[in-house]
């Protein structure tokens, strides 16, 4: 494989096949997210239109800013609908209990829906994972409501968006995959072990139910951030690699309104 893309200076990450926009700090990447959120819920309030977001637990940062500038501004979530990109399963791929550390859905509601008063807070019947016991609910949902606004995110070690692991199969054929429940890959069951478990990564869970990249790739817009050293050579691979489902986020290459927001460290070269 050509990999000179590595050594790609910020400057040159311009020429890439996503836009991408590097920023100082991680605080800004969360500052960007956070005010995106909630200046897309403004204007489609102001016009008397529902929002539809994919949301997703990794990157976390803009939540805090989100909750906060939601109560500064008085932000009515009531017309919104949060989407979240996926969550740990047991062996027996059941959801893992919310009170667990790793919880997607606990996290969600200790720091985000817990954080905003209800008379703003989004109605609990428009707060949607994944459902191991129904995969297509979310598809038929986002369908209903007339699609997805903006797809937030993340990339992982593998490429992955959410956790559509790496494939060895096409672009064409990847982008077909729906909500479901997968096996998650072992460079990405150890890098978030790394992150989330000190290391432990036979303590993680070996099962997801994820959303499907085919929902992540039908939203309206993408906005991704990155912010860590072994970004650098994803971010680079992200945006310069031929889409396959061998690097999944390569994908979106072919997406008409997608970003990557890196800090400072993600942005430099990776060697």
């Amino acid at each position: 494989m050509d990999n000179k893309y590595y050594s790609y200076s910020a400057e040159e990450l311009k020429e890439g096949r996503i836009p991408v926009k590097c920023l100082g700090d991680s605080g800004e990447v969360f500052s960007e997210i956070a005010h995106i959120m909630v200046d897309t819920i403004e204007e489609h309030n102001r016009r008397g239109e529902k929002t539809v977001f994919i949301c997703p637990v990794g990157p976390v940062g803009q939540y805090p800013i989100f909750v906060r500038l939601v109560k500064e501004r008085n932000v009515s979530l009531k017309n919104c609908w949060f989407f979240n990109m996926d969550e740990y399963l047991t062996d027996d791929k059941e959801y893992i209990d919310m009170a667990s550390p790793l919880s997607f859905r606990g996290f969600m509601e200790r720091e985000v829906y817990s954080q905003i008063p209800e008379e703003l807070n989004v109605p609990p019947c428009q707060r949607f994972f994944p459902d191991p016991k129904d995969p297509g609910l979310v598809g038929r949902k986002i369908q209903e409501l007339g699609g997805v606004d903006i797809c937030f995110g993340g990339i992982g070690i593998n490429g992955h968006l959410a956790f559509n692991e790496a494939e060895e199969v096409s672009a064409e054929e990847f982008a077909g995959r729906e909500t479901r429940v997968l096996a998650i890959s072992r460079e990405t069951r150890c890098a978030n072990a790394i992150g989330d478990l000190n290391g432990a990564i036979d303590a993680m869970p070996v099962y997801a139910i994820t959303i499907g990249i085919k929902e992540i790739l039908a939203s309206r817009k993408v906005v991704l951030g990155v912010f860590r050293t072994w970004h650098r050579a994803v971010v680079r691979q992200a945006i310069f690699d031929t889409p396959s489902g061998h690097f999944p986020v390569t994908l979106l290459q072919n997406h008409k309104d997608a970003v990557i927001l890196a800090n400072n460290i993600a942005s430099a070269k990776a060697f």
